[in-house]
């Protein structure tokens, strides 16, 4: 694992977040992109080498909408830079790691991601991003 990608954030009313992020952050949102797989839409915010991605639900089946009503608002999971999600994903596996996803799938910012179980690690969800290329 290279860096931190990002931390994700669930949110309810993006456009409330955004405004929030905004002023919190002092930086503008940089990006907004559906995922209609993950059934989410999403905003970007970049302050130095540290990016937060804004998550809000586009409907009641998607994962975030189960962790909104489940646990309210807040950090969703971490993300790291991989240079190999294949290669890292076979190493995590060895190492005992459940994997969400048998292969990577298309997320936002043109990245390729698998998630880990937190039950793995100590509760914490954590995505896995390579850049497509």
């Amino acid at each position: 694992m290279n860096k931190i990608e990002h931390i994700g954030i669930a949110i309810k009313d993006m456009q409330q977040a955004c405004h929030t992020y905004e002023k919190l952050l002092g930086t503008p949102c940089y990006k907004t992109e559906p995922v209609e797989s993950e059934g989410v839409n999403t905003a970007f915010f970049k302050v130095g080498q540290n990016k937060i991605e804004l998550l809000a639900s586009t409907r009641e089946d998607s994962a975030i909408a189960k962790y909104l009503e489940k646990k309210g608002e807040g950090i969703h999971h971490i993300a790291f830079d991989v240079e190999d999600i294949h290669a890292e994903m076979e190493r995590l596996k060895n190492e005992g790691f459940t994997l969400l996803n048998a292969e990577p799938k298309k997320g936002a910012d043109n990245k390729l991601i698998c998630f880990v179980h937190p039950k793995d690690s100590n509760g914490v969800l954590v995505e896995l991003c390579q850049e497509i290329r």
